[in-house]
């Protein structure tokens, strides 16, 4: 089982801003890939309300290494308070893929 790779989800309240996001962890080796999912439609708790907002979904690609910069990254150029950095380890996977990520990060 491995568990050395993570899938990341963090939503973005626009297009802009998953832009600038994703370009800047690539930019910087902290990812390997980024997928943006436009149109997602999210409905949470914030301070006691419910809230409705569309959103774009950031699914990264990294090494599990990275994840502690990965982190403080999102955080400095995400808009919210409180983003969604949620890290999912893959713990099984093509190895050629898995070998990509690999090399694509630093």
């Amino acid at each position: 089982m491995n568990t050395d790779h993570l899938v990341i989800l963090c939503t973005c309240p626009n297009a802009g801003h998953a832009e600038t996001i994703s370009t800047a962890l690539l930019e910087q080796q902290l990812a390997a890939c980024v997928n943006r999912i436009s149109g997602v439609a999210s409905m949470y708790r914030w301070e006691g309300r419910v809230e409705h907002d569309d959103e774009v979904l950031l699914v990264i690609k990294t090494a599990a290494r990275h994840f502690g910069a990965l982190e403080r990254s999102i955080r400095e150029l995400h808009p919210a308070d409180v983003p969604e950095i949620i890290a999912l380890p893959i713990v099984m996977g093509s190895q050629p893929y898995l070998d990509w990520i690999e090399e694509s990060v630093a």
